[in-house]
Order: C-alpha cells, then sequence, then structure tokens
C-alpha cells in the first residue's frame, strides 16, 4: 500500500491494546509501540486503576481518612439540579483556565428551560496569576467592572456565581474557607490557607460604581455538570479535561461524613488530579512523568492531572522526542535548541500532528518549525508517540470515570445505570481522537452503564450562573419553609422557661397531697438497686410497647467470664388485637410465649420472668403494676385500673400449659437504664425517644412521699410523656402539634411524647443518660442543648444496643440477688 494509503489498525486482545502504523516503507511504529511500551495500557490495568480510585473516594468520603486521602472528595455544597424554574438575571464569573471570563446570563421560566448568555473573555497575565493575591483579585474585580460597564448594567443589582477551578474546602455554597493548594499554572501569593469569597467581596466592594452579592462558588467541574444538568435533567456528573481535570457527581449524603445530614444528595468534587499524589500510581509513571513533575511549579502534586491535561502532555511528547533523539532514533540524532526548549511543544501541536488525514504533513511542518529536519520515517513515528501519549490520556481518565460510574450504580442499586456526563475541556474539545477513545474505552470498563456524553456548550462559568439560579430558587422556597417552621424553633430562653417547668411539674409527682393532679406522674418502680456484677441464671424477658411483641431468653454469667446472652423472637400484634379486649390482648401475648418456649424446648421449665410493660403504671411493688391509661395507639378494653401483672398471670392460667415465676413488671425506660447500669455503675437515667417519649432516674427515697422509707434510692418512671395536658406548655404548641393531638386516639393527652425537646435536672452529679432509638442530624441536637441548659452536669450519653428486653431480665436477676439477701 502507497504511503497515501497509510492507516492506523487496532488489534485487540484480553490483556493489551496495540496500534500499529502501517505503511510502505516504515516500521516506525513498532519500535515506537516497545519504547513506549509502558505507557500502553490494557484493560487489566485500567481495571486495576478503576479500583484504586474507588478505594481513594471511600478514603475522601470518610471524616476520619480524609485527611490522609489524596483524592480529597471535597462537599460542594450544591444540593439540586436545575429543575426548570429558575428564572432572573445573573452575573458570572470564570478563574482557572488560561483565560478568565465574564458573563451575564438570563435565564427564563418560559416552560423551554432556555437562557440567553452574553460573555466577555480577558487574559490572564503571568505577573498577575503569579503575582500577590490582592492583584489577581482586584484584577478579577477591574474585569467584571469593565464588562459591567460594556453591559450597562451597573445600575443594577445582581447575584453572582464565581467559578474558581482550585481545590477548596468549602464551608456553605457562598463560602470557602480556605484554598488547599494552587493547581496548573497558577501561583499566586498569599491566598492558599485564606478564605477566597472573602477576597473576592473585598475586591468588588473597591468599586464603588457595582452592587454585585457573591452568591454562589463553585468549581468548574461542578459549573460544567450544571450547565448540562439545565439542557439534560439525567446529568449527574461533571468532567473536565483540559489545561487541567478533575471530576464532580452527585453523592448521597448518607455516605458523606464530612457533612452533617443523611438527606437527600450532595454533588461532590472529586480533586482527582491528586490522585496519585501518595505513591498510589507509581507502577505507572513513567521516567518521562517523573522529569515531567520535576520541572513543574508544584513538584510531586497533581500527578494523575499530569498524566492527563493538556497543559502538560505536549511536555510530555517533547521530553520523549529530546530521549529518542539523544539515543539517535529520530533526526539522526541531531538535537535542536527548540526541542531541548521546555514548553516548545504544546497541545495543540500534538491535536495538529493526530489529525486522521492532515496528520503527517502537520507533524513535518511543525517538527521543521523547531528546527528538526525529519525524515518520513522520524513524522510516523513522532505521530505515534503524540498517539501513545494522548491515549494514554484517555484511558486513564477512563478509568476514574468508570470508578464514579460504578459508585452511582451501586449507590442507586441499579443492574444497569442510564446517566448523562456533562463535558468541558480544550483537550476534549479540539483534539480529533480524543472523545471517540474515551467514550469507548468507558463503555467498554462499565458495559452496565448507559452514558450520555454532553458537551458544554456555554462552558462552565453558565453552570456557575445556573448553581446561583438554583440558590436563589431554593433560598425563595428556604423563605417559606422557614416561615411554617418558625414556631418550631425555641429561643434558649423559652428552653429555659420548659426546664423550669418541667422541674416544678417533677416535684409535684413527688409529693404526696399533689400528685393526684400532677401531669408528670413520677411512678415509683419498686427497682432499689442496679446490677453489681454478681447477677447469673437464666430468666425469661417480655417487651411489649409498641406494634410488636418480643420474647427473650437472657442467660447471664457472673465472675471473670461475665456475660449476658440474648435469645429473642418478634411477635406483630394486629391493631384489631391492640384496639380489642383486654382478655384478648393477653391471651395472644400468652400464646406468643408459648410458641417461644416451644421454638427454645423450655417449656417445662419455671423461670423467673421480668415483664417490660411500656405504659404507665402505678406500682405497689415491683410484682404489681396497675395501668394508669393506653398510649401509643393502644386502646384495649377493660384494661385501665387493673394489674397488668395479674392479666398476665390469669391468661397464663386460662392456657394451663406451662407456668412462670413473674418477679418484676418495669417500664422500657427503667429496662433501658438497667441495660447501661450493667456495662456502667454509674447510669442512674434512662431516656427513650421512639414510638414514645419517656424518662426514668434514680431517686432519694426521702424525696418520694408516696412511698414509706428514707433509706437509699429508687428509680422513679416520670411518664413525662404527659407533661404539658395541663396546658403548662400551651406557649410552644403549634397548630401542628394541635392537629395531630385532635386526630390521635388520646386527644388532650401525651402531649410532649412525640416533640421532645431537653430536660436535664440542674444538679451538681454527673449521671450518665442511656438511650435508644435516636437519630445521629436529633443525638447531637440534643446533646448540646443539654450541655448549655445544664452547665454544671458532666453528661455522657450512651446508646442502649440491646433494647429495653434485656434490662427487664437484669432487673429480674437484680430482684432475685436482693430477695435472697433479704432471705437470709
Amino acid at each position: 500500500m502507497g504511503l497515501c494509503e497509510s492507516a492506523w489498525v487496532l488489534r485487540v486482545s484480553s490483556h493489551r491494546v496495540f496500534f500499529f502504523w502501517y505503511a510502505q516503507e516504515s516500521s516506525a511504529g513498532v519500535w515506537v509501540d516497545r519504547y513506549l511500551y509502558h505507557m500502553r495500557l490494557s484493560d487489566d490495568v485500567l481495571l486495576d486503576v478503576m479500583a484504586r480510585f474507588q478505594a481513594e473516594m471511600v478514603k475522601g468520603l470518610g471524616r476520619d481518612t480524609n485527611p490522609t486521602a489524596t483524592v480529597k472528595m471535597l462537599p460542594s455544597f450544591v444540593r439540586s439540579l436545575p429543575d426548570g424554574s429558575e428564572k432572573g438575571d445573573f452575573l458570572a464569573v470564570d478563574l482557572g483556565g488560561s483565560q478568565f471570563r465574564a458573563l451575564e446570563v438570563k435565564v427564563f421560566n418560559d416552560g423551554r428551560q432556555s437562557s440567553q448568555l452574553e460573555s466577555k473573555f480577558y487574559p490572564t497575565p503571568k505577573e498577575v496569576i503569579q503575582g500577590s493575591g490582592a492583584e489577581l483579585f482586584s484584577y478579577v474585580a477591574d474585569c467584571l467592572s469593565d464588562f459591567m460597564e460594556s453591559r450597562n448594567l451597573k445600575h443594577k443589582k445582581l447575584p453572582l456565581g464565581f467559578t474558581f477551578s482550585f481545590p477548596c474546602k468549602q464551608t456553605e455554597l457562598e463560602e470557602v474557607r480556605f484554598l488547599l493548594s494552587w493547581t496548573k499554572h497558577f501561583k499566586a501569593r498569599g491566598v492558599q490557607g485564606t478564605d477566597v469569597a472573602s477576597s473576592l467581596r473585598k475586591a468588588l466592594q473597591k468599586h464603588k460604581d457595582i452592587d454585585v452579592d457573591v452568591l454562589a462558588m463553585v468549581n468548574d467541574t461542578v459549573g460544567t455538570m450544571m450547565t448540562c444538568g439545565y439542557d439534560d435533567p439525567r446529568c449527574e456528573v461533571g468532567l473536565i479535561i483540559g489545561t487541567g481535570t478533575n471530576a464532580c457527581y452527585m453523592e448521597e449524603m448518607r455516605h458523606i461524613d464530612l457533612v452533617e445530614g443523611d438527606e437527600g444528595r450532595m454533588c461532590i468534587n472529586t480533586e482527582w488530579g491528586a490522585f496519585g499524589d501518595d505513591g498510589a500510581l507509581d507502577d505507572l509513571r513513567t521516567e518521562f512523568d517523573r522529569e515531567l513533575d520535576l520541572g513543574s511549579l508544584n513538584p510531586g502534586k497533581q500527578l494523575f492531572e499530569k498524566m492527563i491535561s493538556s497543559l502538560y502532555l505536549g511536555e510530555l511528547v517533547r521530553l520523549i522526542l529530546l530521549k529518542m533523539t539523544k539515543e539517535g532514533l529520530l533526526f539522526n540524532g541531531k538535537v535542536s535548541a527548540a526541542l531541548l526548549t521546555k514548553g516548545k511543544i504544546e497541545m495543540k501541536h500534538v491535536s495538529a500532528m493526530e489529525k486522521y488525514k492532515e496528520g503527517l504533513s502537520n507533524t513535518k511542518e511543525i517538527l521543521t518549525e523547531l528546527n528538526l529536519f525529519p525524515s518520513e520515517d522520524d513524522c510516523i513515528a513522532v505521530q505515534h508517540v503524540c498517539t501513545i501519549v494522548s491515549f494514554r490520556s484517555a484511558n486513564l481518565c477512563a478509568a476514574a470515570l468508570a470508578a464514579i460510574l460504578t459508585r452511582l450504580r451501586e449507590n442507586k442499586k441499579l443492574l444497569r445505570l442510564r446517566t448523562t456526563v456533562g463535558i468541558d475541556g480544550g483537550l476534549y474539545k479540539t483534539h480529533p481522537q480524543y472523545p471517540k477513545r474515551l467514550h469507548k474505552v468507558v463503555r467498554r470498563l462499565v458495559p452496565n452503564c448507559d452514558v450520555r456524553f454532553l458537551l458544554s456548550q456555554s462552558g462552565s462559568a453558565k453552570g456557575a450562573a445556573m448553581v446561583t439560579a438554583v440558590a436563589y430558587r431554593l433560598a425563595a422556597q428556604r423563605k417559606q419553609i422557614d416561615a411554617v417552621l418558625a414556631p418550631f424553633v425555641l429561643s434558649l430562653e423559652t428552653l429555659r422557661d420548659v426546664k423550669n417547668k418541667m422541674r416544678t411539674e417533677l416535684e409535684y409527682g413527688l409529693k404526696r397531697e399533689t400528685q393526684d393532679r400532677a401531669t408528670v406522674k413520677m411512678l415509683p418502680t419498686y427497682v432499689c438497686g442496679t446490677p453489681d456484677g454478681t447477677e447469673k441464671g437464666k430468666y425469661l424477658a417480655l417487651d411489649l410497647g409498641g406494634t410488636n411483641f418480643r420474647v427473650l431468653l437472657v442467660k447471664i454469667r457472673s465472675g471473670r467470664r461475665r456475660s449476658v446472652r440474648m435469645y429473642n423472637k418478634i411477635f406483630a400484634i394486629p391493631l384489631e388485637i391492640m384496639q380489642g379486649t383486654g382478655e384478648e390482648l393477653f391471651d395472644h401475648i400468652v400464646q406468643c410465649i408459648a410458641d417461644f418456649l416451644e421454638y427454645m424446648g423450655i417449656k417445662g421449665a419455671r423461670l423467673p420472668l421480668g415483664f417490660t410493660f411500656s405504659f404507665p403504671c402505678r406500682q405497689a411493688s415491683i410484682d404489681k403494676g396497675t395501668l394508669v391509661g393506653w398510649t401509643k395507639g393502644f386502646k384495649a378494653t377493660d384494661c385501665e385500673g387493673e394489674d397488668v401483672v395479674d392479666m398476665l398471670r390469669e391468661a397464663i392460667r386460662r392456657r394451663n400449659e406451662f407456668d412462670l415465676d413473674i418477679v418484676a413488671v418495669v417500664n422500657d425506660t427503667v429496662g433501658t437504664m438497667m441495660t447501661c447500669g450493667y456495662e456502667d455503675p454509674n447510669c442512674e437515667i434512662g431516656l427513650i425517644a421512639g414510638t414514645g417519649s419517656n424518662v426514668c432516674y434514680m431517686e432519694d427515697m426521702k424525696n418520694i412521699e408516696i412511698v414509706e422509707g428514707n433509706e437509699g434510692k429508687m428509680c422513679i418512671n416520670t411518664e413525662w410523656g404527659g407533661f404539658g395536658d395541663n396546658g403548662c406548655i400551651d406557649n410552644i404548641r403549634t397548630k401542628y402539634d394541635k392537629e395531630v393531638d385532635e386526630g390521635s386516639l388520646n386527644a388532650g393527652k401525651q402531649r410532649l411524647s412525640e416533640s421532645l425537646r431537653s430536660k436535664v435536672s440542674d444538679q451538681k452529679s454527673i449521671p450518665r443518660i442511656l438511650f435508644s432509638s435516636f437519630s445521629f442530624s436529633f443525638s447531637r441536637v440534643l446533646q448540646e442543648t443539654v450541655k448549655e441548659l445544664a452547665p454544671r452536669c458532666d453528661v455522657t450519653f450512651m446508646l442502649s444496643e440491646d433494647g429495653s428486653g434485656k434490662g427487664a431480665a437484669l432487673i429480674t436477676a437484680v430482684a432475685k440477688r436482693l430477695h435472697n439477701i433479704g432471705q437470709k
């Protein structure tokens, strides 16, 4: 075949991708392949890179592992993509590439998601981007002022979105705490570690003739995703392949340890350019990569970016050609001054040399300008070098992108993902072969992902404007939401008032003359001790307090091998049983017990039993509990005013299959406290916040007027869910609280139960509180508020892992131990 018929031929094996340049008179491509063998990456290697990047993503998202992660996975605080309802006029500025850009973006809410964009480019002089930070931001402000004047916008107050394309730690959408590091060719002094948003605002304030509100700061990658997201709602990944390289994507909030909250999603700026800075890619980096890095502005940093982005690929080609020439493989071994000069080969030259038809002629022209006087074989070889370098870039980019796509698919628990990747950057836009190569490799690495690649037509700066537009929309929504939620926001003064009212109600419940009319009943539990570690034996426990009923066998071992082992089974309580007759309810409970005893093979044993009964009971002893009133949806008849232990015994007698020694009836809150008390003797408060809410604590006997005796302590079940039933906290009840109350089964009762705010007695004690069923965005607020309202109390909060059923067994064991001591 003649030279004009020469063509690239792709040969794929399961292990490696081979490229050969077939020409009539040359085998240059073959020896270049061998020379740059380590730059040609097989699919197996790319899958390995993909797995390494996935591990780095997880590391970057973790609170404890993020400080040592190279891929920082920075939260962008962009929580929503455009939904088409955005509208208004917005300004945007874009700093981070080879040019600075100012834009005016008009967004129309016309049902077609249309927008109008006007922009102006400004140069980024070396003396500015490598000068002082003050000069840099002053230049940005000057350019924006010039643009606003040219657009006749100086008389308007406009929101601004700022695309700042460098790694930053962000605290909110409009705030950047500090710049982590400069990348690409930027090196302005005094900016790293400072608040970038503040620096821009200060520079803008010097221009008295413009009124601009910096509403959002985003990375260029995030801006690209938002630009494309305006056109395609499926877009949830942004990718930049240009002067630098980076990617962002929408991550589930539950996986982002660095930001509080677990609902919804947030865009994560991966800052993947630093992938490999810890040595994770050293086996893939060549001598040319190392030499390029040493000559860069930031040696040892952004190593992945230096293998991919257009800022470095031209220089990488120059270093390869220089070594080949010195070894006599090219240009008859004659090195020109131009070939020795850093920066003489740029990405535009690489792209020109790889063009399908004009490639060879372009190559000869470019090499001649470098005073190298190439032969045809030299041109073919140089062209092949360019192809290998740019193809490696596309391969590495594809591997990291495939890792992100896989994570998206796994987050959504899909067998197949359909999504859109928004792309921007000069390398992707101008290189003749790059997009096709990238797409093919991505689809080969993740065949279970249907990916649309959408080129950003307006650049990342429009995305900053779109982020600002979305922020404006969300701010308007937030204003409406805040107005609705305002009654739920309680001031510290209001909370102190609630605390004082609760303290008063607690004391009313303890006093003989006021206990009858107290809303907080302060019920004695007759639990007078906590575990001391000597408890042992087998115990049954019942746990009734919600829509499920639990039966447990608890084995307690004392001594050096002290432990508690539990076996349990959960049974449902149908609504018709919950709201039927008392006899039907307790017959159902006994049926469940019988099934469990049969299941465990212990039906013949008469075991001691503790009964967790999570409803208000007035106790005359530890094994006698009279139901005061049902809560939590229960309405079984003929139970209120009756001893629930007697009702359980009667149901056991009716069944006549087994017998049990019912030792104790306890509230779930007391059981929770005892569960922790087994692990920590300092535990003296139990708190439940779940289907209902309640608290118990160990009170001095001398303060419990409704029980005889002054020695020692007894656990008091406060039944604080009734707090406010007398109207004492009506000032904080909202219309929604009233509506919930009116629609409940027990209107006018248990008003506090599901709107728990805070409570702790302001004593100089050091209690430990055990609590269960808390979400994290709840436990944090609880602990912070308790600390503020009770500053003299050093409180440790401990989560109950085993529930109140274990506590019932422990109370039974303690009661047995104390009973045995009394008999002696």
